[in-house]
């Protein structure tokens, strides 16, 4: 992904993403990380690319998101992965992804739904060389897709 097709929200996600990371390997708590982004990582460059500074708002809502509503996110992507997959198997860095992807899904209708998976999907591809990110891709859309068909209740079953 190159600097310019980042806004500030996608520059959240991709913050994201790396936070939650942080938080699965190091154990580093939620408080902490929120301080520590927002002290240090917002406006930050990422391997030498320059991009906007991220949305802290946006940022902290998918973060809180994600831990607040993890039990209920988790059962969504195991209900979407292939039959002998589970989310422990996964990768930490693909966990994050999904866990930020089906989070906006499912809690945040005012971002379009393809906006979601495509930069989720983006971030996947950026981190995975293999089919990590068409993974992510095809489990999000199908997220999106039963969100849309369930008329926005909140169920993706």
């Amino acid at each position: 992904m190159s600097a310019d097709t980042y806004d500030a929200r996608s520059s959240a996600r991709l913050l994201a993403v790396q936070a939650l990371y942080q938080m699965d390997i190091a154990r580093t708590p939620l408080e902490v990380i929120i301080r520590e982004f927002g002290e240090h990582r917002l406006e930050a460059k990422l391997d030498d690319i320059e991009l906007p500074a991220a949305d802290g708002d946006h940022f902290e809502m998918v973060l809180r998101g994600v831990v607040d509503n993890q039990t209920h996110i988790d059962r969504i992507i195991d209900g979407k992965l292939a039959e002998n997959w589970r989310l422990a198997r996964l990768d930490s860095t693909l966990r994050a992804i999904l866990r930020c992807g089906v989070l906006e899904l499912t809690e945040a209708p005012q971002v379009p739904p393809k906006v979601v998976v495509s930069q989720y999907s983006d971030i996947a591809h950026a981190f995975f060389d293999g089919a990590e990110g068409g993974m992510a891709n095809a489990l999000l859309d199908n997220v999106a897709r039963a969100l849309s068909d369930n008329s926005g209740d909140g169920t993706a079953a």
